[in-house]
């Protein structure tokens, strides 16, 4: 941490540039407003009206601003400048400053912290999905660590909060995390032995980190994954195997709304209704 917890950054990165394959399927079309179909036909999955009809990236970067961040670059792609115009014309913002970075075509999530290097320039800072709503503390602690950092989800928590189906909770990565709470692996898709040998509450990625300028030196360097992508988990196996990066990861035993899906739409909604949103 920093001294008596003090910030290091109030700058955050949300990757908003994701084409949403899974909200253009077919599936529960029918349990959608127009709207929502209209924006999950073309992939704007943070753009959704949820709660009272406020998109779900409004719930996101007001959650920026409770947890102490006041510059925040939204990676998009050329073709949303519905997103630029909400943020630039159709909202007031009071606590936050938007900013914007173009991610040219959907390389993946490491390409996409490559499009904000310019808004980070030396300074450390966070970045997260748009269709995740992370816990507020979680996203303030990450500001006060003195290298990079992630939080660690804990699985019986995830399961225990409910709103992410366990199915889809065992797709996602999970860290092998020393015992001085350094990263040590990120395994992508583990199967059953792997997750046996980490524990009986293994920890989870959600993909939020507190990144230093040299992660742009690692994003540079990885190639592409077999999904033809440039990914975040491997430029970070990178940075640790090969840069003498040190990961810290800091326990989180809390929930997380995750709106991949058209069948999230609804439930995240209800989630979401009266929470307060200030930007």
């Amino acid at each position: 941490m920093g001294k008596e917890g003090s910030r290091l950054t109030e700058k955050a990165v949300i990757l908003a540039r994701g084409l949403g394959t899974r909200m253009r399927r077919a599936d529960d079309r029918a349990a959608l407003t127009p709207v929502q179909a209209t924006v999950a036909d073309v992939g704007l999955k943070a753009m959704i009206p949820t709660a009272g009809d406020r998109p779900f990236l409004d719930y996101v970067l007001s959650a920026l601003a409770d947890a102490g961040y006041t510059d925040i670059c939204l990676v998009i792609g050329p073709e949303h400048q519905q997103v630029r115009d909400y943020y630039t014309r159709d909202v007031t913002l009071c606590r936050i400053r938007v900013h914007f970075a173009i991610q040219e075509q959907p390389l993946g999530t490491a390409d996409a912290v490559l499009a904000a290097e310019a808004f980070a320039g030396r300074d450390p800072v966070l970045v997260l999905n748009s269709d995740n709503y992370y816990p507020v503390d979680a996203l303030a602690a990450l500001s006060t660590l003195e290298g990079p950092g992630l939080p660690g989800f804990g699985r019986r928590a995830l399961l225990a909060d409910g709103h992410i189906p366990p199915e889809r909770i065992a797709t996602f990565a999970v860290l092998d995390v020393g015992p001085d709470k350094v990263l040590r692996r990120v395994i992508e898709k583990p199967d059953a032995a792997t997750l046996a040998a980490l524990g009986p509450d293994p920890v989870i990625s959600m993909n939020v980190w507190l990144f230093f300028p040299e992660i742009f030196r690692a994003c540079r360097e990885i190639g592409l994954s077999p999904r033809g992508e440039l990914e975040i988990p491997v430029a970070v196996q990178h940075a640790i195997d090969d840069l003498g990066m040190r990961f810290t990861v800091l326990p989180v035993h809390a929930g997380v709304l995750d709106l991949s899906s058209r069948g999230d739409i609804a439930a995240v909604a209800e989630r979401l209704r009266g929470v307060r949103v200030e930007l």
